[in-house]
């Protein structure tokens, strides 16, 4: 009787899941997928004219000089068996088009605050809301500093108790990721939880 010898079964690759990364202008989108991405980020930048500028109020970041027009791409392996595909979205209005065709079948999303402009925030909180996909607000720590206590970020936003609501520094890997993995957390505790209602 003839044996063949044993080989051990090819490894799985780790599963895909796609991350949003959303908020308004210049709040630090582009700046956590590039401090996260184990590959060369993919990134649509074009310069801010002097029309854009006007539109765009950018008084709070006079050191931006480009925008996102499109996306923004990376991705993080987080172990054997979850690997992160991040899309970051254009932060102003007139992009806004684009955003369906890069949150289709996404699992969940960050979105990223700036204190100094909460306004520009809301679109971000409003559309994931609507759409029903979990998400996480990640305050920004710009300079190290956090401007205001999380409570009142959170009736500013008028955000509910069962969204997460975190500070990070978008330029700083660990910090990154430490954002990223409230994203699952929060993404799996809502599944389980809809999962049980479904008993």
């Amino acid at each position: 009787m003839d044996s063949k010898p044993f080989t051990e079964p090819a490894p799985r690759p780790p599963a895909p899941v796609k991350i949003v990364i959303a908020g308004g202008f210049g709040v630090g989108k582009t700046t956590a997928v590039g401090a996260i991405s184990e590959i060369k980020p993919l990134t649509t930048e074009a310069a801010i004219t002097s029309v854009a500028a006007s539109v765009d109020r950018t008084g709070h970041v006079p050191a931006k000089t480009t925008t996102t027009v499109a996306l923004d791409f990376g991705c993080i392996t987080i172990d054997d068996e979850v690997k992160l595909y991040l899309f970051g979205t254009p932060g102003q209005d007139r992009f806004g088009f684009m955003w369906q065709d890069l949150v289709h079948g996404a699992l969940g999303a960050l979105v990223i605050v700036d204190t100094r402009r909460m306004d520009d925030c809301y679109p971000a909180v409003d559309y994931f809301e609507n759409a029903g996909l979990p998400f996480v607000v990640a305050v920004n720590m710009f300079d190290g500093a956090l401007g205001h206590n999380l409570e009142d970020i959170r009736w500013a936003l008028a955000v509910s108790e069962d969204v997460p609501l975190i500070t990070f520094d978008a330029r700083q890997k660990l910090s990154v990721r430490d954002a990223l993995l409230a994203v699952l957390h929060n993404t799996f505790k809502k599944a389980r939880a809809q999962a049980g209602a479904g008993a």
